[in-house]
């Protein structure tokens, strides 16, 4: 693979064995996380685990998720994460279970020079309405789940190029590509202009494969089908 990227590759997990192989990775410019990932991955103690992982991601930016469904006490939990470390950003969802609008807190947050993450969020009206609050304050991302907008059978790019559209006038805010499902998305999230897309270490794993060659690819798939075969020990 010879492609250069624009676009920044930050490595999405929970893992730390896992997060410690890609800070040697140096296609990997950042960092994040949430609570689903950490769960899965068995952590129990959020706060050791975050400071574990900041013990060797001391330069590249990183982002721990809020987890309060109260809004004051997800300001609370905000700040307190954003003073584990300079290189920290906090995630914020859009909204909480019941659909309100977390835009105060993220206000209150952004006055305070927090660098944010606005997460779980899947319509331009989502940026949009956080548009305001962000502009002109610290670095900000924007989290647009372009994965999830995919499942619900659209078609991502226009709606990233359009979101991209509303945050070209604001430098301090990036638009970030989550939740991609193939390396394709890479590839798109990179010729619209998009500045961050987070990837699992699975998915980083197969950047390599761009561009291969596709008779390769099918003489590959052929000797998989066989190595399997024999391996089960089939007969017929």
């Amino acid at each position: 693979m010879n492609r250069k990227f624009k676009i920044k590759i930050f490595a999405d997990g929970a893992d730390l064995a896992g997060i410690l192989e890609m800070t040697r990775n140096p296609l990997i410019s950042g960092f994040t996380t949430n609570p689903t990932l950490m769960r899965k991955a068995g952590i129990t103690d959020y706060e050791a685990f975050a400071k574990q992982v900041l013990a060797e991601v001391s330069r590249l930016p990183i982002s721990f998720e809020v987890f309060s469904d109260e809004l004051p006490d997800m300001e609370r939990q905000a700040l307190k994460i954003s003073s584990w470390a300079e290189n920290v950003y906090v995630k914020i969802p859009a909204t909480n279970t019941r659909g309100e609008s977390t835009r105060p807190v993220v206000e209150s947050l952004a006055r305070a020079g927090v660098k944010l993450n606005i997460t779980a969020m899947t319509t331009p009206a989502h940026i949009a309405g956080m548009l305001p609050v962000l502009a002109g304050g610290p670095p900000a991302i924007v989290s647009v789940f372009a994965g999830r907008v995919a499942d619900s059978g659209r078609d991502p790019v226009p709606l990233m190029h359009e979101c991209l559209a509303i945050i070209e006038d604001t430098p301090n805010i990036e638009l970030l590509w989550a939740s991609p499902r193939e390396i394709l998305n890479l590839v798109q999230a990179d010729a619209i202009g998009c500045q961050i897309i987070t990837m699992t270490n699975d998915l980083i794993a197969k950047i390599p494969l761009l561009g291969k060659d596709l008779d390769e690819f099918a003489l590959d798939t052929v000797r998989m089908f066989d190595r399997d075969a024999k391996a089960a020990g089939f007969r017929l």
